[in-house]
């Protein structure tokens, strides 16, 4: 699977979020300026984020945008499948695809692609955004901005 960097702005978009988990709002500029993000192009990302449940924002001089739950509660894999259309290696193993295949009844492949799409999730699934904070903090305990690429 390869990721757009859309989808590697917003991994790191919501990072920044969940250092500042209860901090109050951060502002766009506030958030690319921390993870060396093109501001530009962060507010339709955040604005997808929030459609998926994952933000909130306020409008505003006190306004910007917060994590709408616990870092604990919001794991990458969440974020992949708000910003990319599939995160399956192959299309066959996308929803109702594989009916379509001429060869699904015989194909060799299926089962390690499933198992691969399988392992990969697991990890995605079961990294949460506390997770990655830690990891930052055990790796640097003053981050410089920009440290979660």
């Amino acid at each position: 699977m390869h990721l757009s960097k859309k989808t590697v702005y917003a991994l790191r978009a919501v990072f920044e979020l969940a250092r500042r988990y209860d901090s109050g709002p951060a502002t766009i500029g506030t958030i690319a300026q921390a993870q060396a993000l093109p501001a530009r192009f962060l507010e339709n990302i955040l604005i997808q984020l929030k459609g998926g449940g994952l933000l909130d924002s306020a409008r505003g001089r006190e306004g910007g945008y917060w994590l709408a739950r616990s870092p604990r509660d919001i794991t990458v894999g969440q974020v992949l499948r708000i910003m990319e259309m599939t995160v399956a290696p192959v299309d066959c193993l996308e929803r109702g695809l594989k009916e379509d295949c001429p060869m699904k009844d015989s194909c060799a492949f299926l089962p390690m692609w499933t198992r691969g799409l399988n392992a990969m999730l697991a990890v995605y699934d079961g990294t949460t955004y506390e997770d990655l904070v830690r990891e930052q903090e055990a790796l640097t305990p003053d981050p410089k901005p920009g440290c979660a690429r």
